[in-house]
């Protein structure tokens, strides 16, 4: 059974961003919180006067003998796990063609690669307690895209791909999921956490490049405030009408009905086309 007095969030990438004010959230609330990141050290500080309800480890979610461990461990600790948290990602610029096979296997390993891990460790105890919440980290870039961002994208449509799935085959085990898409937050996305490989094709300059340094130069101004998003993923957790997803913000809300109104509009453009193809009725 889900403990709903004092849950136990397992919560992935908490150096920075939504992930760190998760966990502060969390143990502000007087509920159990497994601290994860790649060092250790760098997110102790989270835990400090919550000695007996954090749990610090140190994880790389694409070690999955680590992940596995994690997991155990958190499980000895507390118990069990009740919300899974899959945070851990980061963003890599570049144009499709310029793109670095090296990069983009990487962010791939963590961004989903990663996410698969976790979610495989902690599914066994979910499913032995038939309860649990699985929160994906996506992002309104899991719901359509931009120049220079495409292999981002490309993970995060995995993740959306991956989400939907994965919520009907556990849903009859009594175990939630959530995607959830942030616009722009005012997290290390754009900053330090992410990874680049610089425009050198004159032909992209106007598009790639472009965006490139606006997304850098609006680093730190975005509307989106981690905390307050924090706070909606936990009213979403506890809500009593769960949905598969949840957008953070007024951009991606905005950005997500446009998405709808373009997909529905390409659909009717070529309806004609697209029925074209199946057998005549009289040969059916």
């Amino acid at each position: 059974m889900e403990n709903t007095n004092n849950p136990v969030w397992f919560i992935t990438g908490c150096s920075t961003g939504f992930g760190r004010e998760l966990a502060k959230l969390i143990l502000n609330r007087g509920w159990n919180a497994v601290i994860t990141a790649r060092n250790a050290d760098h997110v102790k500080d989270i835990a400090e006067g919550f000695e007996k309800s954090a749990l610090v480890i140190s994880l790389d979610v694409t070690d999955k003998n680590q992940v596995f461990a994690a997991v155990a461990k958190a499980e000895e600790t507390f118990g069990q796990i009740d919300v899974l948290v899959n945070n851990a990602g980061y963003g890599y610029f570049s144009s499709i063609e310029e793109g670095e096979e090296e990069k983009i296997r990487a962010q791939f390993e963590t961004n989903f690669f990663g996410l698969v891990n976790v979610t495989q460790a902690v599914l066994p105890g979910m499913r032995e307690k038939k309860s649990g919440h699985i929160i994906n980290f996506s992002s309104i870039g899991g719901l359509r895209s931009f120049t220079s961002t495409g292999y981002y994208h490309a993970t995060k449509f995995a993740v959306e791909g991956l989400s939907e799935s994965l919520s009907q085959e556990v849903a009859p085990l009594g175990i939630k999921v959530l995607l959830v898409e942030p616009g722009p937050f005012r997290t290390d996305w754009a900053g330090r956490s992410t990874s680049k490989t610089p425009v050198k094709i004159t032909d992209y300059e106007a598009t790639v490049g472009a965006r490139m340094t606006a997304s850098q130069n609006a680093s730190g101004k975005q509307i989106g405030d981690p905390v307050r998003g924090g706070e909606a993923i936990i009213k979403a957790v506890e809500s009593n009408t769960p949905q598969l997803r949840l957008l953070l913000g007024e951009p991606a809300f905005k950005m997500a009905l446009e998405k709808v109104d373009q997909l529905k509009s390409n659909f009717e453009a070529w309806k004609d086309l697209t029925l074209s193809a199946d057998f005549p009725e009289s040969e059916r």
